[in-house]
């Protein structure tokens, strides 16, 4: 088995940063990464690039500069970018789109429901960028979603269009690049799936809070629900709050990976052009075996992630 070495770069120049949602291979074949200060009053997220050559991470820019949403507002901050980084491989292109939580600058703690029609505290909403890779320029940028964070960002690159889930309210939207329009689909549910994927169709896979796989099809403009109830254990649960939290589709095409988030997550294999609803195969648990019947933080079981290695292992 191959060796690995690990090194740990931390976030020096941005010394606010409690967290990283965003790992990205920007279309320039580049690591980006979305510094955030989900927690700290009246902080920003940083774009961070790493340089290989130089074995150093690049400092790009602070968020609510570029998208004139200053952190010292009294609003709610352009705090993190929450698995929305969607490169454009034709163009060079780095879509990216910021999420919510980040309290105001006088301000402990926000509350997205408790300030919803509170004009000087509410997030004035994601903001969509797009920065040009070959000229480490920002070419523009959009409010993505009023008053909401994106939880989760897909880029359907032939057709020049973006997929999100707003959060709080749990609808899945598009945005047209050409036209720079946003529109509303519809709602999903009340707990956010974390994740988006496109099939060859060009249709959208996500999932519910009660463990049914939604998918939107372009071609009927319409969202669809599964009858079936994604892979979870019936031991001591029932699928609720079996949503995606990552999925990574296989060298070989034709299947996506996919497990669930927290609570004694499932890894499943989706063949998405089989049958009515693609076929789903149980792999089983992500984690170890334990007593139900004793309490513990969900999170002991959280599986971050998942991705194919050089050879093709995931």
């Amino acid at each position: 088995m191959e060796d690995w070495n690990v090194k740990w770069y931390q976030f020096t120049e941005h010394p606010g940063s409690d967290s990283c949602w965003s790992l990205s291979t920007g279309p320039d074949g580049r690591i980006y990464a979305a510094a955030c200060c989900e927690l700290q009053p009246g902080q920003t997220v940083k774009l961070v690039r790493y340089d290989q050559q130089n074995d150093v991470l690049e400092y790009l820019f602070n968020l609510d500069e570029m998208v004139e949403d200053p952190r010292d507002s009294g609003r709610a901050t352009q705090c993190k970018i929450h698995y929305s980084f969607a490169p454009s491989m034709s163009d060079g292109i780095m879509y990216m789109a910021t999420h919510l939580s980040g309290p105001p600058v006088d301000q402990p703690s926000y509350s997205p429901w408790g300030s919803w029609h509170d004009e000087k505290r509410c997030f004035r909403g994601s903001a969509l960028l797009a920065f040009d890779t070959k000229t480490d320029k920002v070419l523009w940028w959009d409010t993505l979603i009023a008053k909401e964070g994106c939880r989760c960002l897909v880029h359907d690159e032939e057709r020049s269009l973006l997929y999100a889930l707003t959060y709080p309210r749990d609808h899945m939207i598009v945005y047209d690049l050409k036209k720079r329009q946003t529109r509303d689909i519809g709602r999903i549910g009340s707990v956010n799936s974390q994740v988006l994927f496109l099939d060859d169709k060009h249709r959208v896979w996500t999932s519910s809070d009660y463990g049914h796989i939604i998918r939107y099809d372009p071609q009927k403009d319409r969202m669809e629900t599964s009858p079936y109830v994604l892979p979870h254990n019936p031991e001591f649960q029932n699928g609720w709050h079996s949503v995606f939290y990552d999925a990574v589709a296989s060298p070989e095409g034709g299947c996506v990976y996919a497990v669930t988030w927290i609570a004694q997550p499932r890894l499943m294999r989706i063949w998405l052009n089989e049958g009515d609803w693609g076929h789903v195969e149980d792999i089983g648990s992500t984690t170890q075996d334990r007593d139900p019947t004793l309490s513990c933080d969900t999170f002991l079981d959280h599986c971050g992630g998942l991705v194919f290695g050089a050879e093709q292992t995931q």
